[in-house]
């Protein structure tokens, strides 16, 4: 992300770029046609390790800095390659390595970071509260050595593609706690056990291939073991992860940019109409250009976010302002590189019209713009609350 890194971070990105030259556009097309899961992708980053990197060494994982992480992810997106299809199984193990138990940690950690079990589906957003997670109605109620849990989550990705699930219900009603943040509790479903007990799992169509789902859950009962943690206290859990979840983001995000310049600086100059390459016409020219500031900017502050987090700093701001300048500096470079590709840019073989898909998606998911505004605009600026 710099062009003063470390060696090692030089090294780590050298190996990703080798693992996906083994994933060329055609690879990804093909999944994108058929609506499939990347799952040769997805192993193979699992066994070089890569998924692993923010388990720390004694639970088996890589134990790198998240602005290594951010090297891993930016470098799959500007190979062509699409990172989320397995960037949960990178952060959403926060929550269990921070507030888990010993033996939590011992029973899945190592596991999670082999590989053997997929932690990369995470249970928050529903229909009726989206990003208003206060308010949401799923309900986790304990009999004797059990939770039951009724309700429904939506956009929950890679549900059918995981042995995990990292769940949020409400385990005390919203009236009977003292603060809108209370009551809100984390667990850990073992999905295949779920799914024989009263959880459904169905599939969403979207414009982009990122195995999007809505998860129903029926009585479905899980062990008192499943919890996370104490009883009550899921949402500040939660919150603890999302800085790390929004710069591993905003990195992905700027590698998007960076394949879109690429690519579209070498249509440009490939590119002959009236008899000159088209990237000799400042109208081509300068749109590029822009977008090419536009990502280095944006660049410097995800570096600089994920720096404040690996030296144990709170990166909420930092966090919010990466993810909010990448993603649109990723989307603008998208409409860049198609506007330079013009009706080339509408055809699958050239890769632009999917990419362009799967980058309109970061300046709403995970959290949109106008919040992040917001956030900024409250907790920095000192506004007055505007929701």
């Amino acid at each position: 992300m710099s062009d003063h890194e470390t060696d090692e971070l030089a090294d780590i990105r050298r190996a990703v770029r080798s693992l996906c030259d083994g994933f060329p556009g055609e690879y990804w097309r093909a999944k994108d046609a058929a609506r499939a899961y990347p799952s040769e992708f997805v192993d193979a980053l699992t066994k070089a390790g890569f998924l692993a990197a923010l388990i720390p060494a004694e639970h088996g994982g890589s134990g790198l800095s998240l602005e290594a992480a951010c090297v891993i992810m930016e470098e799959i997106q500007a190979s062509g390659c699409n990172g989320s299809s397995a960037h949960a199984q990178m952060y959403i193990m926060n929550t269990l390595l921070r507030y888990g138990s010993p033996e939590q940690k011992a029973q899945y950690l190592p596991r999670i970071a082999s590989g053997e079990l997929r932690l990369q589906a995470f249970g928050v957003s529903e229909p009726t509260s989206g990003t208003d997670t206060l308010s949401l109605k799923t309900r986790a109620v304990r009999d004797g050595d059990d939770y039951i849990i009724t309700g429904q989550k939506i956009w929950t990705s890679r549900a059918e593609h995981s042995d995990l699930m990292l769940l949020l219900a409400r385990t005390t009603p919203r009236e009977e706690v003292a603060s809108k943040t209370e009551g809100l509790s984390i667990f850990l479903v073992d999905m295949q056990a779920a799914l024989a007990r009263g959880m459904t799992v169905k599939p969403i169509r979207t414009m982009m291939n990122h195995s999007s789902c809505e998860v129903f859950f029926d009585d479905l009962r899980i062990p008192a073991s499943a919890l996370v943690g104490e009883e009550g206290k899921g949402f500040r859990y939660i919150l603890s992860g999302m800085n790390a979840e929004r710069i591993l983001i905003a990195a992905e995000c700027i590698g998007d940019a960076k394949w879109f310049i690429e690519k579209a600086t070498a249509y440009a100059k490939d590119r002959s109409v009236f008899a000159r390459p088209i990237g000799q016409n400042q109208g081509v020219q300068f749109p590029i250009a822009r977008a090419y500031a536009h990502m280095r900017a944006a660049e410097l502050m995800v570096l600089h976010a994920a720096r404040v987090y690996d030296e144990g700093g709170n990166p909420g701001e930092e966090a919010n302002m990466a993810k909010l300048l990448a993603s649109e500096a990723s989307w603008a470079a998208a409409d860049m590189c198609v506007q330079t590709f013009g009706g080339f840019g509408f055809a699958e073989e050239y890769d632009v019209e999917r990419k362009f898909r799967e980058a309109r998606l970061y300046t709403v998911a995970p959290i949109s713009t106008n919040l992040i505004l917001s956030y900024l605009a409250e907790h920095v600026l000192g506004l007055p609350r505007s929701y």
